[in-house]
C-alpha cells in the first residue's frame, strides 16, 4: 500500500503533534516547516482531521493544533478515514460469471484488501510515536524528526 500525498501529510502532522510537550499546540506554520509541508495544504488537512475529532484547534497567541486525544486512541485507519484516504487494492468491478480464475482472484484480493483495513485500526498513533523515536535512537538523532 503506498500513501496518497493526503494520507502520508496527515500522519506525518499528527506524528508531529505527538512530539510536543504535554501535547502541547503548535502552529500550522512550525508543523509544515518541521514536516516540510506546504502549509496551506496542511491548514486544509488538519480542518479535515478536526471535524473527525482528531485534533482541535486552540485559539490565542500560542494556539495551533493539538491532539483531541491520546495517542494510543487514535488509530492509523481513523486518520486515513478523516482525509478520504483510500486502501482499496484493485478497481471496484466484479469478474465475468463464466470465469472461475477471475473470481478466485478478485475473492483473494477482496480478503487481502479486508485483512490490511482492520490492520489499519490496531496502528495507533502511539505506536508510530514509538517507532519513530526507536529510528532516531538507532541512528543517533536528537529529538527533531522528518516523517
Amino acid at each position: 500500500m503506498k500513501l496518497t500525498t493526503r494520507g502520508h501529510y496527515s500522519v506525518k502532522a499528527l506524528l508531529d503533534l505527538t512530539f510536543q510537550p504535554n501535547y502541547g499546540p503548535a502552529s500550522v506554520r512550525a508543523i509544515a516547516q518541521r514536516q516540510d509541508l506546504p502549509p496551506p495544504y496542511l491548514e486544509k488537512l488538519l480542518i479535515q482531521l478536526r471535524r473527525a475529532g482528531l485534533v482541535e484547534s486552540v485559539r490565542g497567541a500560542h494556539g495551533g493544533y493539538r491532539l483531541a486525544r491520546s495517542p494510543a486512541s487514535i488509530s492509523l485507519g481513523q486518520i486515513l478515514d478523516a482525509v478520504g484516504e483510500t486502501v482499496e487494492p484493485l478497481p471496484r468491478h466484479l469478474p465475468s460469471a463464466d470465469h472461475a480464475q477471475d473470481w478466485v482472484t478478485h475473492t483473494i484480493w477482496h480478503r487481502l484488501h479486508e485483512t490490511m483495513k482492520q490492520a489499519l485500526y490496531t496502528v495507533s498513533l502511539e505506536d508510530l510515536y514509538y517507532d519513530a523515536r526507536s529510528w532516531q535512537a538507532a541512528q543517533g538523532e536528537a529529538i527533531s524528526f522528518v516523517v
